[in-house]
Protein backbone atom coordinates (compact mmCIF):
# COMPACT_ATOMS: atom_id res chain seq x y z
CA UNK A 1 0.00 0.00 0.00
CA UNK A 2 1.39 3.44 -0.93
CA UNK A 3 2.37 5.68 1.96
CA UNK A 4 -0.09 8.37 0.81
CA UNK A 5 -2.96 5.91 1.37
CA UNK A 6 -2.03 5.11 4.94
CA UNK A 7 -4.21 6.61 7.65
CA UNK A 8 -3.26 9.53 9.82
CA UNK A 9 -2.54 7.11 12.67
CA UNK A 10 0.14 5.29 10.68
CA UNK A 11 3.03 4.46 12.98
CA UNK A 12 6.49 4.96 11.48
CA UNK A 13 8.74 2.09 12.61
CA UNK A 14 11.65 2.48 10.21
CA UNK A 15 12.55 6.10 9.44
CA UNK A 16 14.77 8.45 11.44
CA UNK A 17 14.44 12.17 10.74
CA UNK A 18 17.11 14.65 11.77
CA UNK A 19 16.18 17.69 13.87
CA UNK A 20 13.15 15.72 15.09
CA UNK A 21 11.88 14.24 18.34
CA UNK A 22 12.58 10.55 17.71
CA UNK A 23 10.06 9.26 20.26
CA UNK A 24 7.37 11.52 18.80
CA UNK A 25 8.27 10.22 15.34
CA UNK A 26 7.38 6.68 16.46
CA UNK A 27 3.84 7.66 17.43
CA UNK A 28 2.88 10.70 15.33
CA UNK A 29 2.85 10.93 11.57
CA UNK A 30 5.19 13.70 10.38
CA UNK A 31 4.10 16.42 7.97
CA UNK A 32 4.22 14.66 4.59
CA UNK A 33 4.86 16.95 1.61
CA UNK A 34 3.75 15.56 -1.75
CA UNK A 35 3.99 18.49 -4.18
CA UNK A 36 5.02 22.05 -4.79
CA UNK A 37 4.41 25.07 -7.00
CA UNK A 38 6.54 28.19 -6.94
CA UNK A 39 7.14 29.24 -3.34
CA UNK A 40 4.44 26.87 -2.02
CA UNK A 41 4.60 23.22 -0.98
CA UNK A 42 1.57 20.96 -0.67
CA UNK A 43 0.96 18.23 1.88
CA UNK A 44 -0.78 14.89 1.46
CA UNK A 45 -4.11 16.48 2.42
CA UNK A 46 -3.81 19.02 -0.40
CA UNK A 47 -3.06 21.92 1.94
CA UNK A 48 -0.53 24.51 0.80
CA UNK A 49 2.18 26.23 2.82
CA UNK A 50 4.41 29.19 2.03
CA UNK A 51 7.92 27.73 2.29
CA UNK A 52 9.33 30.75 4.07
CA UNK A 53 12.84 29.29 4.45
CA UNK A 54 13.17 27.65 1.00
CA UNK A 55 13.33 24.35 2.92
CA UNK A 56 16.72 24.63 4.67
CA UNK A 57 17.53 27.82 2.70
CA UNK A 58 18.07 25.96 -0.56
CA UNK A 59 15.11 25.94 -2.99
CA UNK A 60 16.23 29.19 -4.63
CA UNK A 61 14.03 28.77 -7.71
CA UNK A 62 11.03 27.35 -5.93
CA UNK A 63 9.46 23.92 -6.21
CA UNK A 64 8.20 23.68 -9.80
CA UNK A 65 10.95 24.88 -12.14
CA UNK A 66 10.44 22.84 -15.33
CA UNK A 67 13.77 23.82 -16.89
CA UNK A 68 15.62 22.14 -14.03
CA UNK A 69 13.45 19.03 -14.32
CA UNK A 70 14.09 18.84 -18.05
CA UNK A 71 17.85 19.33 -17.57
CA UNK A 72 17.90 16.30 -15.27
CA UNK A 73 15.86 14.20 -17.71
CA UNK A 74 18.08 15.06 -20.68
CA UNK A 75 21.23 14.11 -18.79
CA UNK A 76 19.63 10.91 -17.47
CA UNK A 77 18.92 9.88 -21.05
CA UNK A 78 22.36 10.88 -22.35
CA UNK A 79 24.43 9.37 -19.53
CA UNK A 80 22.71 8.72 -16.20
CA UNK A 81 25.92 8.22 -14.23
CA UNK A 82 29.67 8.23 -14.52
CA UNK A 83 32.21 9.20 -11.87
CA UNK A 84 34.52 12.15 -12.41
CA UNK A 85 37.85 10.79 -11.20
CA UNK A 86 40.90 8.80 -12.36
CA UNK A 87 41.50 11.21 -15.27
CA UNK A 88 37.96 10.63 -16.55
CA UNK A 89 34.94 12.92 -16.58
CA UNK A 90 31.92 13.95 -18.67
CA UNK A 91 31.29 17.12 -20.74
CA UNK A 92 28.66 18.66 -18.46
CA UNK A 93 31.02 18.55 -15.47
CA UNK A 94 33.78 20.30 -17.42
CA UNK A 95 31.36 23.01 -18.51
CA UNK A 96 29.99 23.46 -14.99
CA UNK A 97 33.50 23.83 -13.55
CA UNK A 98 34.27 26.56 -16.09
CA UNK A 99 31.01 28.39 -15.35
CA UNK A 100 31.58 28.17 -11.61
CA UNK A 101 35.13 29.51 -12.00
CA UNK A 102 33.82 32.43 -14.09
CA UNK A 103 31.22 33.22 -11.43
CA UNK A 104 33.76 33.16 -8.58
CA UNK A 105 34.63 36.47 -6.86
CA UNK A 106 38.34 36.07 -7.67
CA UNK A 107 40.26 35.25 -10.89
CA UNK A 108 41.66 31.89 -12.00
CA UNK A 109 39.49 29.93 -9.58
CA UNK A 110 39.71 26.17 -9.32
CA UNK A 111 36.68 24.04 -8.46
CA UNK A 112 36.36 20.68 -6.67
CA UNK A 113 32.89 19.16 -6.55
CA UNK A 114 31.21 17.27 -3.72
CA UNK A 115 27.66 16.18 -2.91
CA UNK A 116 26.50 18.23 0.10
CA UNK A 117 27.45 21.44 1.86
CA UNK A 118 28.68 19.43 4.84
CA UNK A 119 30.93 17.41 2.57
CA UNK A 120 32.27 20.46 0.76
CA UNK A 121 33.18 22.12 4.05
CA UNK A 122 34.77 18.92 5.30
CA UNK A 123 36.75 18.58 2.06
CA UNK A 124 37.98 22.15 2.33
CA UNK A 125 39.53 21.47 5.74
CA UNK A 126 41.02 18.25 4.38
CA UNK A 127 42.49 20.21 1.44
CA UNK A 128 43.84 22.80 3.88
CA UNK A 129 45.77 20.21 5.85
CA UNK A 130 47.06 18.65 2.64
CA UNK A 131 48.16 22.01 1.25
CA UNK A 132 49.91 23.00 4.47
CA UNK A 133 51.71 19.69 4.60
CA UNK A 134 53.18 20.13 1.12
CA UNK A 135 53.89 23.81 1.74
CA UNK A 136 56.12 22.83 4.67
CA UNK A 137 53.64 23.82 7.39
CA UNK A 138 52.13 20.51 8.59
CA UNK A 139 51.80 21.85 12.14
CA UNK A 140 49.24 24.42 10.94
CA UNK A 141 46.07 22.43 11.58
CA UNK A 142 43.84 24.45 13.91
CA UNK A 143 40.80 26.19 12.49
CA UNK A 144 39.05 29.20 14.04
CA UNK A 145 35.26 29.26 13.80
CA UNK A 146 32.45 31.09 15.57
CA UNK A 147 30.85 29.22 18.48
CA UNK A 148 27.31 28.11 17.73
CA UNK A 149 27.69 28.27 13.95
CA UNK A 150 26.48 25.56 11.62
CA UNK A 151 28.80 24.19 8.93
CA UNK A 152 27.34 20.73 8.49
CA UNK A 153 26.76 17.35 10.05
CA UNK A 154 30.09 15.56 9.63
CA UNK A 155 32.32 15.02 12.67
CA UNK A 156 34.71 17.79 11.64
CA UNK A 157 31.93 20.25 10.82
CA UNK A 158 30.02 19.51 14.02
CA UNK A 159 33.25 20.28 15.86
CA UNK A 160 33.62 23.63 14.08
CA UNK A 161 30.03 24.62 14.78
CA UNK A 162 27.45 23.55 17.32
CA UNK A 163 27.88 24.12 21.03
CA UNK A 164 29.20 22.34 24.10
CA UNK A 165 25.99 20.35 24.51
CA UNK A 166 26.09 19.12 20.92
CA UNK A 167 29.79 18.30 21.14
CA UNK A 168 29.24 16.42 24.38
CA UNK A 169 26.18 14.45 23.27
CA UNK A 170 27.89 13.13 20.12
CA UNK A 171 31.34 12.82 21.67
CA UNK A 172 32.84 15.18 19.11
CA UNK A 173 36.63 15.78 19.26
CA UNK A 174 37.43 19.49 19.06
CA UNK A 175 41.21 19.54 19.54
CA UNK A 176 41.85 21.25 16.20
CA UNK A 177 39.07 23.82 16.69
CA UNK A 178 39.34 27.31 18.15
CA UNK A 179 36.00 28.94 18.89
CA UNK A 180 35.45 32.69 19.00
CA UNK A 181 32.29 34.78 19.36
CA UNK A 182 29.57 35.22 16.79
CA UNK A 183 28.79 38.85 15.88
CA UNK A 184 25.38 38.70 17.50
CA UNK A 185 25.21 42.25 18.85
CA UNK A 186 27.27 45.11 20.18
CA UNK A 187 27.31 46.02 23.86
CA UNK A 188 25.12 48.95 24.97
CA UNK A 189 26.68 52.18 23.76
CA UNK A 190 29.27 50.38 21.63
CA UNK A 191 29.59 51.52 18.01
CA UNK A 192 29.71 49.06 15.12
CA UNK A 193 33.30 50.05 14.46
CA UNK A 194 34.31 49.45 18.07
CA UNK A 195 32.44 46.16 18.10
CA UNK A 196 34.29 44.99 14.98
CA UNK A 197 37.58 45.99 16.62
CA UNK A 198 36.71 43.97 19.71
CA UNK A 199 35.80 40.86 17.72
CA UNK A 200 38.95 41.15 15.60
CA UNK A 201 41.03 41.47 18.74
CA UNK A 202 39.39 38.32 20.09
CA UNK A 203 40.58 36.47 16.99
CA UNK A 204 44.08 37.90 17.38
CA UNK A 205 44.24 36.81 21.01
CA UNK A 206 42.92 33.34 20.10
CA UNK A 207 45.72 32.93 17.55
CA UNK A 208 48.34 34.06 20.05
CA UNK A 209 46.99 31.73 22.71
CA UNK A 210 46.95 28.72 20.37
CA UNK A 211 50.38 29.48 18.98
CA UNK A 212 50.48 31.35 15.64
CA UNK A 213 52.39 28.52 13.98
CA UNK A 214 49.57 26.05 14.67
CA UNK A 215 46.61 28.03 13.26
CA UNK A 216 45.64 27.25 9.66
CA UNK A 217 42.40 29.09 8.87
CA UNK A 218 39.49 31.23 9.95
CA UNK A 219 36.16 29.78 8.77
CA UNK A 220 32.83 31.59 8.87
CA UNK A 221 29.45 32.15 7.23
CA UNK A 222 28.98 35.68 5.86
CA UNK A 223 25.70 35.75 7.81
CA UNK A 224 25.38 33.52 10.87
CA UNK A 225 22.28 31.55 9.92
CA UNK A 226 22.18 29.28 12.96
CA UNK A 227 22.51 32.28 15.24
CA UNK A 228 19.30 33.77 13.95
CA UNK A 229 20.47 35.56 10.79
CA UNK A 230 23.09 37.51 12.73
CA UNK A 231 24.53 40.20 10.47
CA UNK A 232 28.15 41.23 11.14
CA UNK A 233 28.90 44.84 12.09
CA UNK A 234 30.44 47.28 9.64
CA UNK A 235 34.04 46.45 8.77
CA UNK A 236 33.96 43.11 10.62
CA UNK A 237 35.27 40.85 7.88
CA UNK A 238 37.88 43.32 6.68
CA UNK A 239 39.32 43.55 10.19
CA UNK A 240 39.21 39.79 10.71
CA UNK A 241 40.97 39.25 7.38
CA UNK A 242 43.70 41.74 8.30
CA UNK A 243 44.36 39.75 11.47
CA UNK A 244 44.48 36.54 9.42
CA UNK A 245 46.89 38.12 6.95
CA UNK A 246 49.13 39.29 9.80
CA UNK A 247 49.56 35.69 10.95
CA UNK A 248 49.49 33.87 7.60
CA UNK A 249 46.12 32.32 8.43
CA UNK A 250 43.81 31.38 5.56
CA UNK A 251 40.46 33.16 5.30
CA UNK A 252 37.63 30.81 4.30
CA UNK A 253 33.92 31.51 3.90
CA UNK A 254 31.02 29.07 4.07
CA UNK A 255 28.69 30.29 1.29
CA UNK A 256 26.39 27.27 1.48
CA UNK A 257 23.44 29.48 2.51
CA UNK A 258 24.57 32.94 1.39
CA UNK A 259 25.81 31.98 -2.09
CA UNK A 260 23.73 32.32 -5.25
CA UNK A 261 21.96 35.60 -4.64
CA UNK A 262 20.63 35.30 -1.10
CA UNK A 263 22.37 38.50 0.11
CA UNK A 264 21.53 40.57 -2.96
CA UNK A 265 24.84 39.74 -4.64
CA UNK A 266 25.93 36.47 -6.19
CA UNK A 267 28.14 35.77 -3.15
CA UNK A 268 27.89 36.92 0.43
CA UNK A 269 31.57 37.87 0.28
CA UNK A 270 30.71 40.47 -2.37
CA UNK A 271 27.97 41.94 -0.19
CA UNK A 272 30.45 42.41 2.66
CA UNK A 273 33.34 43.58 0.49
CA UNK A 274 35.85 40.86 1.33
CA UNK A 275 37.62 38.23 -0.78
CA UNK A 276 38.22 34.76 0.68
CA UNK A 277 41.09 32.41 -0.13
CA UNK A 278 38.52 29.64 -0.66
CA UNK A 279 34.80 29.18 -0.17
CA UNK A 280 32.23 26.42 -0.19
CA UNK A 281 28.82 26.46 -1.84
CA UNK A 282 25.85 24.13 -2.27
CA UNK A 283 22.06 24.50 -1.75
CA UNK A 284 21.16 27.21 -4.31
CA UNK A 285 23.81 25.82 -6.65
CA UNK A 286 21.22 23.46 -8.15
CA UNK A 287 18.17 25.11 -6.64
CA UNK A 288 18.28 21.98 -4.41
CA UNK A 289 16.76 19.92 -7.22
CA UNK A 290 19.80 17.62 -7.12
CA UNK A 291 22.52 17.20 -4.45
CA UNK A 292 25.73 18.93 -5.47
CA UNK A 293 28.27 21.21 -3.81
CA UNK A 294 31.67 22.67 -4.50
CA UNK A 295 34.86 24.01 -3.01
CA UNK A 296 36.03 27.05 -4.96
CA UNK A 297 39.65 27.96 -4.33
CA UNK A 298 42.13 30.60 -5.37
CA UNK A 299 44.84 29.65 -7.83
CA UNK A 300 47.46 30.27 -5.15
CA UNK A 301 45.80 27.80 -2.75
CA UNK A 302 45.37 25.25 -5.53
CA UNK A 303 49.08 25.24 -6.36
CA UNK A 304 49.89 23.61 -3.02
CA UNK A 305 47.48 20.80 -3.90
CA UNK A 306 49.18 20.36 -7.24
CA UNK A 307 52.55 20.23 -5.51
CA UNK A 308 51.35 17.34 -3.37
CA UNK A 309 49.93 15.63 -6.46
CA UNK A 310 53.33 15.90 -8.15
CA UNK A 311 55.01 14.27 -5.17
CA UNK A 312 52.51 11.40 -4.93
CA UNK A 313 51.66 10.94 -8.57
CA UNK A 314 48.01 11.79 -7.98
CA UNK A 315 45.63 13.76 -5.74
CA UNK A 316 44.14 11.08 -3.52
CA UNK A 317 40.70 12.59 -2.96
CA UNK A 318 37.43 11.79 -4.71
CA UNK A 319 33.93 10.45 -4.18
CA UNK A 320 31.68 8.23 -6.25
CA UNK A 321 28.97 10.88 -6.54
CA UNK A 322 31.18 13.96 -6.67
CA UNK A 323 30.18 15.84 -9.83
CA UNK A 324 27.49 13.28 -10.64
CA UNK A 325 26.44 14.20 -14.20
CA UNK A 326 22.74 14.65 -13.41
CA UNK A 327 23.24 17.14 -10.54
CA UNK A 328 25.95 18.81 -12.66
CA UNK A 329 23.47 19.31 -15.51
CA UNK A 330 20.90 20.76 -13.12
CA UNK A 331 23.49 23.09 -11.55
CA UNK A 332 24.58 24.26 -14.99
CA UNK A 333 20.99 25.01 -15.92
CA UNK A 334 20.54 26.84 -12.60
CA UNK A 335 23.43 29.15 -13.47
CA UNK A 336 21.89 29.74 -16.90
CA UNK A 337 18.54 30.63 -15.32
CA UNK A 338 20.23 33.02 -12.88
CA UNK A 339 21.80 34.83 -15.80
CA UNK A 340 18.87 34.69 -18.23
CA UNK A 341 16.23 35.79 -15.72
CA UNK A 342 18.55 38.13 -13.80
CA UNK A 343 17.67 36.51 -10.49
CA UNK A 344 20.13 38.60 -8.46
CA UNK A 345 18.62 41.82 -9.85
CA UNK A 346 15.17 40.48 -9.03
CA UNK A 347 16.28 39.96 -5.43
CA UNK A 348 17.70 43.48 -5.30
CA UNK A 349 14.39 44.90 -6.56
CA UNK A 350 12.50 43.17 -3.76
CA UNK A 351 14.72 44.26 -0.88
CA UNK A 352 12.88 47.52 0.00
CA UNK A 353 9.60 45.57 0.12
CA UNK A 354 11.13 42.73 2.10
CA UNK A 355 12.85 45.05 4.58
CA UNK A 356 9.67 46.99 5.23
CA UNK A 357 7.68 43.80 5.80
CA UNK A 358 10.24 42.37 8.25
CA UNK A 359 10.52 45.64 10.18
CA UNK A 360 6.73 45.94 10.43
CA UNK A 361 6.65 42.88 12.71
CA UNK A 362 8.36 44.85 15.46
CA UNK A 363 5.00 46.24 16.52
CA UNK A 364 3.71 42.79 17.47
CA UNK A 365 3.48 42.17 21.25
CA UNK A 366 5.46 38.93 20.99
CA UNK A 367 8.42 40.45 19.16
CA UNK A 368 11.61 41.69 20.79
CA UNK A 369 13.38 42.68 17.55
CA UNK A 370 13.84 41.75 13.92
CA UNK A 371 16.91 41.37 11.72
CA UNK A 372 17.22 41.28 7.95
CA UNK A 373 19.85 41.30 5.26
CA UNK A 374 19.36 40.38 1.64
CA UNK A 375 16.31 38.20 1.10
CA UNK A 376 16.52 36.75 4.59
CA UNK A 377 15.87 37.69 8.15
CA UNK A 378 14.81 36.65 11.63
CA UNK A 379 12.10 37.51 14.12
CA UNK A 380 13.34 37.34 17.69
CA UNK A 381 10.69 36.89 20.37
CA UNK A 382 10.53 38.13 23.93
CA UNK A 383 11.53 35.42 26.42
CA UNK A 384 8.88 33.37 28.17
CA UNK A 385 8.91 31.22 31.29
CA UNK A 386 9.34 28.18 29.03
CA UNK A 387 12.49 29.57 27.41
CA UNK A 388 15.54 27.34 27.59
CA UNK A 389 19.14 28.48 27.57
CA UNK A 390 18.89 32.11 26.58
CA UNK A 391 21.46 31.82 23.78
CA UNK A 392 20.23 32.01 20.21
CA UNK A 393 23.17 29.96 18.97
CA UNK A 394 22.29 27.03 21.24
CA UNK A 395 20.18 25.54 18.38
CA UNK A 396 17.46 24.56 20.87
CA UNK A 397 13.84 25.09 19.93
CA UNK A 398 11.64 26.27 22.75
CA UNK A 399 9.26 28.92 24.00
CA UNK A 400 7.56 31.31 21.61
CA UNK A 401 9.63 30.34 18.56
CA UNK A 402 8.42 26.76 18.80
CA UNK A 403 4.83 27.88 19.34
CA UNK A 404 4.93 30.23 16.34
CA UNK A 405 6.36 27.47 14.17
CA UNK A 406 3.59 25.10 15.22
CA UNK A 407 0.92 27.78 14.75
CA UNK A 408 2.41 28.41 11.34
CA UNK A 409 1.48 24.88 10.33
CA UNK A 410 -2.14 25.85 10.93
CA UNK A 411 -1.71 29.23 9.24
CA UNK A 412 -0.06 27.70 6.18
CA UNK A 413 3.56 28.80 6.57
CA UNK A 414 6.79 26.88 7.23
CA UNK A 415 9.52 28.74 9.14
CA UNK A 416 12.80 27.70 10.78
CA UNK A 417 12.56 27.95 14.58
CA UNK A 418 15.72 28.43 16.62
CA UNK A 419 16.11 29.19 20.32
CA UNK A 420 14.43 32.58 20.56
CA UNK A 421 13.62 33.32 16.95
CA UNK A 422 12.35 32.10 13.63
CA UNK A 423 14.42 32.52 10.48
CA UNK A 424 12.98 33.50 7.10
CA UNK A 425 14.65 32.99 3.70
CA UNK A 426 12.06 32.39 0.96
CA UNK A 427 12.78 31.22 -2.59
CA UNK A 428 14.47 33.97 -4.60
CA UNK A 429 11.68 33.91 -7.19
CA UNK A 430 9.14 35.25 -4.68
CA UNK A 431 7.02 38.18 -5.89
CA UNK A 432 5.85 41.32 -4.11
CA UNK A 433 2.35 39.85 -3.74
CA UNK A 434 3.78 36.62 -2.33
CA UNK A 435 5.85 38.57 0.21
CA UNK A 436 2.56 40.04 1.35
CA UNK A 437 1.02 36.56 1.61
CA UNK A 438 4.03 35.24 3.56
CA UNK A 439 3.82 37.95 6.21
CA UNK A 440 0.04 37.79 6.39
CA UNK A 441 0.27 34.08 7.26
CA UNK A 442 3.15 34.66 9.67
CA UNK A 443 1.29 37.41 11.51
CA UNK A 444 -1.76 35.15 11.71
CA UNK A 445 0.40 32.47 13.37
CA UNK A 446 1.84 35.00 15.82
CA UNK A 447 -1.65 36.25 16.66
CA UNK A 448 -2.74 32.67 17.36
CA UNK A 449 0.13 32.25 19.82
CA UNK A 450 -0.62 35.61 21.45
CA UNK A 451 -4.28 34.66 21.91
CA UNK A 452 -3.29 31.32 23.42
CA UNK A 453 -0.74 32.69 25.88
CA UNK A 454 -2.64 35.92 26.64
CA UNK A 455 0.58 37.88 26.63
CA UNK A 456 4.32 37.45 26.92
CA UNK A 457 6.11 36.05 29.94
CA UNK A 458 3.34 33.70 31.00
Amino acid sequence: MATALRGANYRNDSMILGFSDLKKLRTERPLVITGGRGIFVIDERGRDYVEAVSSFYCAALGFSEEELVEAAIRQMRALPFYPSASHRTVPVVMELADRMAQAAPFPNAKVAFATTGSEANDSLIKFLWYANGYAGNPERRKVISRFGSYHGGTIAMTALGGGTGLHRSFGIPTDDCIHVSHPTGAAPGESEDAYSDRLAEEVRQAIEKAGPGTVAAFFAEPIATASGWAVPPKGYFQKIKRVCDDYGVRFFLDEVVTGFGRTGQMWGSQSFGVTPDCFSCAKGMSGAYQPISAVVMSDEFYRALEKGSDVNGWFAHSGTYHAHPVPAAVALKTLEIFEKRQIVKHVQSLLPIWNKAVDALRDHPLVATTRRYGLGGAVEFKPTSEQLGGNISSLKVAGTAKKVYEAGLEAGILTRPLDRCIVLAPPLIITEAEIGELFQRLRRAMDMVLAETKGVGS
